[in-house]
């Protein structure tokens, strides 16, 4: 049985140890990593999955973005990363993160999410590639998807991915 909790200061170093384990080495060279930069993630949309023994299983964490447009700024949830420990890929635990994490911002009341990602994985959670939204290079543009918490959200919504200011 999984736990899912809010995560901690004292789980930052833990949850960094999942992350290079789950990426590459370089993963911080990522335009995402750009934007997380100097930036506190969203400490309510940061979640945890423990085991029954209290390891660590899978992590999630979002991060504040906004997107200037000809209309003013909006701002937006940067998603990711999402990370599950190799030994509970394949249980769901991912998409259950994602789901608690979206279920958590729109009762928060964000409008938007967006994330660099694969399509065919993140469209049965309502994602859809976002057109005319640029993240910074090198991003391939069809990998940058959105999610509408609120109706509407990301209708007009164009221009740069700015990182969020301290």
């Amino acid at each position: 049985m999984m736990r899912l909790a809010e995560e901690t200061a004292d789980d930052w170093w833990e949850v960094e140890a999942l992350l290079d384990l789950c990426f590459a080495p370089g993963r911080e060279a990522l335009s995402s990593y750009r934007l997380r930069e100097g930036v506190a993630p969203v400490a309510a949309l940061c979640l945890l999955a423990r085991d029954d023994d209290g390891t660590l299983a899978g992590a999630i964490r979002n991060w504040p973005v906004r997107i200037d447009t000809a209309h003013g700024r909006k701002w937006a949830l940067l998603l990711g990363p999402v990370a599950v420990h190799p030994t509970h890929q394949g249980e769901g635990l991912g998409a259950a993160l994602i789901l608690r994490a979206v279920e958590l911002a729109r009762e928060g009341g964000w409008s938007r999410v967006l994330l660099v990602g694969d399509l065919p994985y993140y469209r049965r959670f309502g994602f859809a590639r976002l057109k005319g939204v640029g993240m910074p290079p090198p991003t391939n543009p069809e990998r940058i998807l959105g999610l509408e918490l609120r109706e509407g959200a990301w209708q007009g919504v164009t221009g740069p991915v700015i990182r969020a200011l301290p």
